[in-house]
């Protein structure tokens, strides 16, 4: 069955790093778009980061640009969101999402499979 296994989450200082994996299985990860979203306490899911299904193309909420950066492994079936210079305000639960196709839209309506996630938090 189609699965994603969210990892690398933790406690992190302001202006430190974290790297979060994504790891899927059960569909043919190379033919899925993917992101990154995340839903802080209290409040709405948003999207954060995503990657083409072949990896060409990566796009950032405004928030995060600069900050972080999302790549993917189509080999290991894995996706990963680099998080540097991390804020308070980053503190959320963070999720992977997969959607069959090239293009990986802003949309979250628009993803198939969803990870159970990992929490961050960023504290001094």
């Amino acid at each position: 069955q189609v699965q994603l296994v969210e990892s690398g989450g933790g406690l992190a200082q302001p202006g430190g790093s974290l790297r979060l994996s994504c790891a899927a299985s059960g569909f043919t990860f190379s033919s899925y778009a993917m992101i990154w979203a995340r839903q802080p306490p209290g409040k709405r899911l948003e999207w954060v980061s995503g990657i083409y299904s072949d990896g060409s193309d990566t796009n950032y909420a405004d928030s995060v640009k600069g900050r972080f950066t999302i790549s993917r492994d189509n080999a290991k079936n894995t996706v990963y969101l680099q998080m540097n210079s991390l804020k308070p305000e980053d503190t959320a639960l963070y999720y992977c999402a997969a959607n069959w196709g090239t293009i990986a839209t802003m949309k979250l309506n628009d993803y198939d499979y969803w990870g159970q996630g990992t929490q961050v938090t960023v504290s001094s």
